[in-house]
């Protein structure tokens, strides 16, 4: 087969599945509307099961319900035979997906949902096929053809389950007023739910990693301490821990370049006093916006009381992933 023979099927593929997906987006109805308002009144779990193919589409149209709010899970039919069944209850509503309607292992299954008492939704491609006729909400997506040039393997078929499926999924959490907060809660790793969850608290420098000295400490001192610490910064503060001040590689340098003189003046001559401060309960995605706005490469951070607590710079923000 030549290079643009190949082209072409593939082309043939998209323009297949793309037809498809516009026949069934394009006879969506009060059906869909029902089996959305069924799940978001469930007081239970969206268990969504199929066989094969359609077990991967359920598996992760399942996947997604959860990632967007919805409390679902992937049932294996064949597994449910011998015991998984016991995972559903009364209170669940369970999505059976079979194209064909007659798949032997979902077929199975309904006589022991139905004593469960689990509400029963189908999405198939047979109107009038053995599960349509058993279940009590029925989504019907008709695709034209497969994609397959046999027309045999599921290829549209798929396709169009698993859109519909992300359609209730995205429709469900919008519903149900799910925000990136929640994504952010349920993706912890994820960019975005760090810059959702990870707050300035649970990275910054503290305790025994804290770059902190009292006023009146020789600028030796200072410069001792900022080394150690390896943040190229230096809080200063009063008596009560108070931060009055803040010295840091710019400052000496200047302090060099205006000959001060580093082993006899005290770090009060050359520290820049009052400087900004940050509270450790803000997120670090803020935190970077107001180090990018000031244009600093740190901030202190302080209690309620003003007391120092701790040090964060955009390097640390910079190795968690978050950026702007």
């Amino acid at each position: 087969m030549d290079k643009q023979r190949k082209l072409e099927i593939a082309e043939k593929v998209f323009e297949q599945e793309i037809r498809a997906l516009l026949q069934i987006k394009n006879t969506l109805d009060d059906v869909f509307v029902k089996i959305e308002e069924n799940l978001i009144s469930c007081k239970g779990k969206v268990v969504v099961c199929g066989m094969g193919k359609s077990g991967h589409i359920a598996r992760k149209i399942s996947a997604t319900l959860s990632s967007l709010g919805t409390t679902s899970f992937f049932l294996h039919p064949a597994e449910a035979m011998h015991g998984d069944l016991g995972m559903v209850s009364e209170n669940d509503i369970i999505i059976l997906i079979s194209h064909s309607g007659e798949t032997e292992e979902i077929l199975r299954l309904i006589p022991s949902l139905k004593v469960i008492g689990s509400k029963i939704i189908c999405i198939t491609g047979k109107k009038e096929s053995a599960l349509a006729n058993e279940c009590e909400i029925v989504q019907v997506l008709e695709v034209e053809k497969e994609a397959c040039y046999l027309n045999l393997a599921p290829t549209s078929s798929t396709t169009a389950a698993l859109v519909y499926g992300d359609a209730l999924a995205v429709v469900l959490s919008e519903d149900i007023g799910f925000s990136s907060t929640d994504f952010g809660l349920f993706h912890p790793a994820g960019t975005l739910g760090k810059k959702t969850l990870i707050k300035v608290k649970d990275i910054m420098a503290r305790d025994e990693n804290l770059p902190i000295v009292c006023r009146g400490c020789n600028i030796t001192d200072a410069i001792m301490e900022m080394s150690k610490k390896g943040l190229g910064v230096v809080a200063v503060v009063d008596e009560d821990k108070k931060l009055i001040g803040i010295l840091t590689d710019g400052d000496l340098r200047r302090a060099i370049e205006n000959k001060a003189d580093l082993y006899g003046d005290i770090i009060d001559t050359i520290m820049t006093k009052n400087p900004k401060y940050i509270f450790g309960d803000i997120l670090l995605v803020d935190a970077l916006k107001k180090l990018r706005e000031s244009r600093l490469n740190n901030y202190p951070v302080v209690d309620e009381k003003r007391v120092v607590v701790g040090m964060i710079t955009w390097q640390m923000i910079i190795r968690e992933g978050i950026v702007l």
